[in-house]
């Protein structure tokens, strides 16, 4: 595969503007970059609300857990053995 020059990437810069336009191109370079920010933190796993739960528990606000008479499920019951 050849290798691209500095030719190619104006050709290339050039076909860009002339298809989105010096307006439009501030927004696409920041939707870009964070659907790409987004799929980085999706494959390494990283996630806010990891990000918002280590601060609650830093500063001591743990998450309640729920106790059994708000739970909406219905319980679960044992089938007859034939």
């Amino acid at each position: 595969m050849p290798n691209i020059g500095p030719l190619e990437l104006v050709v290339i810069l050039v076909v860009v503007l002339l298809l989105f336009g010096a307006k439009r191109l501030p927004e696409l370079g920041r939707s870009l970059g964070s659907g790409m920010r987004e799929f980085k933190d999706s494959v390494t796993g990283k996630d806010s609300d990891d990000d918002k739960h280590r601060t609650e528990l830093e500063a001591g606000e743990a998450a309640k857990p729920a106790d059994a008479a708000t739970r909406t499920e219905a319980p679960v019951e044992a089938e007859p053995r034939t």
